[in-house]
């Protein structure tokens, strides 16, 4: 019977969280087109969310697809195949796991700290003294941190992309002296606009899902300091199984309109 209990207040719980969110999300559509227009902290909170996490990416972009190439390559030329070495690499890391891999490292870089920077706001309270001074705190905090997320990693996506691509030509050429043109018309000659497009796309809802559950969490933390711990963990740990839902239906979608 207490098992019950438990399961039936998780449920609940969770219905209740989808539901707060849900209305969190609708408050953003709302002050997203009222005025006035915070342009500076946006700016600023790309340069944060963006400029900050490129080394990162770039980091983590490179040895993604060195390892790729060195984990692929003895299959390949087992099989006589080894030709098809960059258009697999390309196609692996364009269509999946470019995208998925930078918006995890996002989700863990900038998805918590959202959720600290916030929840310490509210726990100092901070954001209550900013409804009493008249700013609308929500417009401010929020808007610019959400709408630098969803801008922002489609543009990572796409440098991450590139350097994954660029050390996977490292090793190729060590490996196989593959020129740098012949590696690169190798990857596009597979590579199509269906392949690009929707990654980009999806990568727009990748970072719309860290900002705005970054946000939730840090703007609705309570319990004190111990709350901002629980805001920061609880936002990487929600946004990282929201990317990976969002990636099966982009995927699922994709999947059903080629087949259309």
């Amino acid at each position: 019977m207490n098992y019950q209990a438990y399961i039936i207040e998780q449920v609940k719980r969770f219905f209740i969280t989808v539901g707060d969110v849900s209305y969190f999300t609708g408050r953003f559509f709302k002050e997203v087109v009222s005025r006035p227009v915070e342009f500076q902290e946006f700016v600023k909170q790309c340069y944060m969310v963006g400029y900050k996490s490129l080394p990162l990416v770039a980091t983590t972009s490179l040895i993604m697809g060195m390892v790729l190439t060195l984990q692929t390559r003895p299959t390949l030329v087992d099989f006589g195949a080894v030709s098809l070495m960059p258009s697999m690499v390309g196609i692996s890391i364009v269509r999946e796991i470019g995208p998925v891999i930078t918006a995890l490292i996002c989700a863990g870089k900038v998805g918590s700290g959202i959720g600290a920077e916030l929840g310490s706001m509210r726990v100092t309270e901070q954001i209550d003294a900013m409804e009493v001074s008249g700013t609308n705190p929500f417009k401010y905090l929020v808007v610019t941190r959400i709408l630098a997320t969803t801008i922002t990693l489609p543009i990572l996506v796409v440098l991450g992309d590139t350097v994954g691509l660029t050390g996977s030509f490292i090793v190729e050429n060590i490996k196989g002296s593959v020129s740098f043109t012949l590696f690169f018309n190798l990857v596009f000659d597979y590579l199509s606009y269906g392949d690009l497009l929707p990654s980009i796309i999806k990568s727009f809802f990748f970072g719309f899902a860290i900002g705005v559950i970054g946000c939730y969490k840090g703007y609705n933390a309570q319990r004190g300091t111990a709350g901002v711990g629980l805001a920061a963990n609880s936002a990487v740990v929600i946004t990282s199984m929201l990317l990976f839902f969002i990636d099966f239906l982009a995927v699922l979608v994709a999947d059903i309109f080629y087949e259309l």
